[in-house]
């Protein structure tokens, strides 16, 4: 985690520490390195994939992002999370957050003003989360269970 108090939001800050951590990223398996960092409150919180043999029980680097978030005491509402990913060969690529990453980030305080940047290798892309997971399913649809 970085923290700023005082400064705006850049991303190229953000898009400057989720490509640092995507050098600590553990792919052994899909060689892709995925790193992330999640603005809020003027601090970045920054996540990288781990991968496990068993495929299920990985941690996405979006979600390593909101993990660091909620460890500090989830401050602020997260505004907007850059996501970048390098192939085995080094080269950069787009990758986009899965669907459980795009589930998580939807819980989010401030989730409907998300902002999620995406980096091909040369530029950014920021794209609003509620394009990337329209309809949601969350917390409201919980109303009708049974206790």
């Amino acid at each position: 985690m970085v923290a700023d108090p005082t400064g705006p939001f850049d991303p190229d800050s953000l898009f400057e520490m989720a490509r640092q951590q995507a050098d600590h990223a553990r792919a052994p398996y899909s060689g892709l390195h995925v790193g992330a960092a999640l603005w809020s409150d003027s601090r970045i919180f920054a996540g990288c994939n781990v991968e496990n043999a068993s495929y299920g029980l990985t941690i996405c680097a979006e979600r390593g992002a909101v993990m660091n978030w909620a460890a500090a005491g989830s401050p602020g509402a997260p505004s907007a999370i850059a996501i970048v990913a390098r192939n085995a060969r080094g080269n950069w690529v787009t990758a986009m957050p899965c669907g459980a990453c795009r589930q998580v980030l939807s819980e989010l305080p401030g989730s409907s003003e998300l902002q999620v940047w995406i980096w091909n290798g040369q530029e950014g892309e920021s794209i609003a989360l509620g394009e990337l997971l329209p309809r949601a399913f969350g917390p409201a649809d919980l109303t009708g269970r049974e206790d």
